[in-house]
């Protein structure tokens, strides 16, 4: 997941944006990196619904949710954006068990790459969609021996944070806000919940192990959501889509320091098509 149209907090005092926009990137990753040491105790669909339902409930906690009013539309809404939110993760952390953390995050942006790509008749377009069809090409064709399964996983990945961002619009377009955010956290556990449950319960049978995947669903969901939004609120969307285009190198980086994940020539040239996709791709 992991990432676009977060939905958080107060802004902060004058910090410039790609400050806030990179500690936010490093956070997210680094939650990532964390998460694959976790899969050493506890499987990838555990550790997914435990960063989800934690983030939920500490969101929940920060901001509490007014349980009247909603009408049945708004709850349909929360739900599938829920529901989108919470299989992207579980997908991500899927894929990232299986992959490099820079190589599963790079075919994962295909998803946003063909949202914008297909709200937009341009050149610019045409050529965004290009870059990033070969740069997942490219990946895909290094680690389909390796792990066919994890690309798969990877572009479910995709299509539910496709989903996650055409959702997303009608939860900030009716006004739901973080409140929106965290209840679509807690029902997006709901649904994930019958993969991860039987792993998950080791993690509340040892209180360090909950611990760290508490601070898993701060990193990863918490802190970039709400740092995103302070950025939105510094920059333009054109702006905001150019610091995007830095995430899959972050991840990479994130992966060669923490996981000593060192990507080949050939992963480099993928990652890199996929970035300037995400850079050039219609606002």
């Amino acid at each position: 997941m992991d990432h676009v149209h977060r939905i958080g907090a107060t802004a902060g005092p004058a910090v410039p944006a790609p400050a806030y926009f990179m500690v936010g990137a490093v956070a997210q990753y680094a939650g990532a990196a964390i998460a694959v040491v976790l899969f050493e105790r506890m499987s990838a669909p555990g550790v997914a619904l435990v960063r989800v339902a934690s983030a939920g409930a500490i969101l929940t906690v920060a901001y509490r949710f007014p349980w009247r009013g909603w009408d049945r539309r708004r709850w349909l809404v929360v739900a599938g954006f829920g529901a989108a939110l919470a299989l992207m993760n579980l997908l991500y952390y899927l894929a990232i068990d299986r992959l490099p953390l820079g190589t599963a995050t790079a075919i994962e942006f295909t998803g946003p790459v063909a949202v914008a790509a297909a709200s937009a008749r341009s050149a610019r377009s045409v050529a965004s969609v290009a870059l990033a069809a070969g740069g997942v090409l490219v990946l895909a064709d290094v680690q389909w021996e390796a792990s066919a399964a994890g690309v798969v996983f990877a572009l479910g990945a995709a299509a539910m944070w496709a989903g996650y961002i055409l959702l997303g619009h009608r939860v900030a377009h009716d006004g739901l806000g973080v409140r929106g955010l965290a209840v679509s956290m807690l029902v997006g556990s709901l649904v994930i919940a019958p993969f991860g449950a039987g792993s998950a319960v080791a993690a509340f049978a040892s209180p360090e192990l909950l611990a760290v995947c508490v601070l898993v669903g701060l990193l990863s969901n918490v802190v970039p959501y709400v740092l995103d939004q302070i950025v939105l609120r510094q920059l333009s969307e054109g702006a905001f889509a150019l610091l995007l285009a830095l995430l899959p190198a972050t991840a990479a980086v994130v992966g060669a320091v923490a996981l000593r994940q060192h990507p080949t020539v050939t992963e480099i040239v993928g990652i890199v098509c996929v970035t300037v996709a995400v850079a050039v791709r219609p606002r």
